[in-house]
C-alpha cells in the first residue's frame, strides 16, 4: 500500500469530498434512496455546500489519502444538544461532552485497507482534545457494512431511532454510541 494518511481539508478539497460523496452514495445507497433523490445532487450543487462546510470552523472535516488519491473524507464536531437526546426526549447527563460523526465515507474500491479507522480516530482524538468524551452517528439501518465497522471500533446501537424522509420514501436510522477512546478490531 503507498502511503496512507490523514490530513484536515481545505475549501480546495470540496471537488473530490464531493465526489467521493456523491459515487459512494450512487454506489452504496441506491437500494436505500429513491433514483430521484441520487439524480438531484450534482457535483456542482455538493462541491459549493462542501467548500461552505470546510469554512465553517465548528465543524472538522478530514480528507484520507493513499500516494496522490483521496480515498474518502470524515465530518464530526460536538454534537448539538437535540442529537444526544434519548427516544423519550431526556438529556443525557453527557450531552455537552458528545461528538457527532456526521459523516464517514471511504470509496467502495478503497473500503478494507484501514481508511475508516484512520479517519475516525483521528476525528475521535480532535473530539476528545476539545472536551467530548463520547461519540455518536446515525447509520442507516439497511446499511450492515457501517454497523459492522462501527461495531469493531466499540460503539453500539443505544436504542434510539429516527426516520427521515428520503425523496418521499422513509429512511430509517439507528443511533450508535460509544467511547472516543476507541478499540479497533
Amino acid at each position: 500500500m503507498a502511503d496512507a494518511e490523514v490530513r484536515t481539508a481545505t475549501v480546495a478539497d470540496a471537488a473530490e469530498i464531493s465526489r467521493i460523496q456523491l459515487d459512494t452514495w450512487r454506489s452504496a445507497y441506491s437500494e436505500l434512496l429513491p433514483p430521484g433523490v441520487l439524480d438531484e445532487l450534482t457535483q456542482d450543487t455538493t462541491e459549493r455546500q462542501w467548500s461552505e462546510a470546510v469554512a465553517e470552523s465548528a465543524t472538522t472535516v478530514l480528507l484520507a489519502t493513499e500516494g496522490s488519491w483521496t480515498v474518502g473524507f470524515c465530518v464530526g464536531g460536538t454534537a448539538p444538544v437535540g442529537e444526544t437526546a434519548a427516544a423519550d426526549g431526556s438529556v443525557p447527563e453527557d450531552a455537552n461532552h458528545t461528538g457527532l460523526v456526521s459523516t464517514l465515507l471511504v470509496e467502495p474500491r478503497w473500503g478494507r485497507r484501514g481508511h475508516g479507522g484512520r479517519l475516525l480516530g483521528t476525528l475521535a482524538q480532535r473530539l476528545r482534545e476539545a472536551g467530548n468524551t463520547r461519540g455518536i452517528a446515525w447509520i442507516p439501518e439497511a446499511d450492515e457494512a457501517s454497523m459492522a465497522f462501527y461495531r469493531g471500533v466499540g460503539w453500539e446501537p443505544d436504542g434510539t431511532v429516527r426516520t427521515l424522509d428520503a425523496g418521499g420514501r422513509p429512511l430509517r436510522e439507528l443511533r450508535v454510541t460509544g467511547s472516543l477512546e476507541l478499540r479497533f478490531e
